[in-house]
């Protein structure tokens, strides 16, 4: 940018209508490259995502069970939340209180298809306690898996 004197304002190489249609020059009717976006994949979807949310205390059943059956690697995390109990009361030195968030441990893990009905099954019976809040599991398609230290792809990389 230049200043032509000490009063004027700071002049930009191009005029404001100028800016515009450079930049619907660019960004109007460009498709974005999707090669760049998502390479292609060939779209298989071979590996699944695998969430579980489960009464805390039964995490180390599950982990164990699941390391047994030759899972080699999970996230935990701690969550708070509630389904159709809608959480619960609780007494504290005569006082009612009512407790809406009940703490929950969740555990993500990628597994390859051949072996989901064997992890699901896994984690249903180490995580049963028969009782209301045992839990749900959820299981979503993974397109790629990329091992960020090696570059390793695909079923190498879980």
């Amino acid at each position: 940018m230049e200043k032509n004197s000490k009063n004027e304002k700071p002049r930009t190489p191009f005029t404001p209508k100028a800016r515009r249609r450079i930049f619907a020059l660019f960004f109007s009717n460009c498709p974005p490259n999707t090669e760049l976006i998502t390479p292609n994949y060939s779209r298989r979807n071979d590996m699944k995502k695998i969430e579980a949310i489960i009464k805390p205390f039964k995490l180390d059943e599950a982990k164990n069970a699941l390391t047994k059956i030759g899972v080699q690697g999970m996230t935990v995390t701690e969550v708070k939340g509630f389904g159709r109990q809608r959480g619960h009361t609780e007494v504290y030195r005569g006082a009612e209180y009512k407790i809406d968030f009940l703490p929950k441990v969740k555990i993500e893990l990628i597994t390859p298809d051949d072996i989901v009905p064997q992890v699901i099954e896994t984690l249903e019976r180490a995580a049963k306690t028969g009782k209301i809040g045992d839990g749900k599991i959820f299981i979503l398609p993974v397109e790629e898996v990329i091992r960020i230290r090696t570059g390793e792809r695909g079923k190498d990389a879980i």
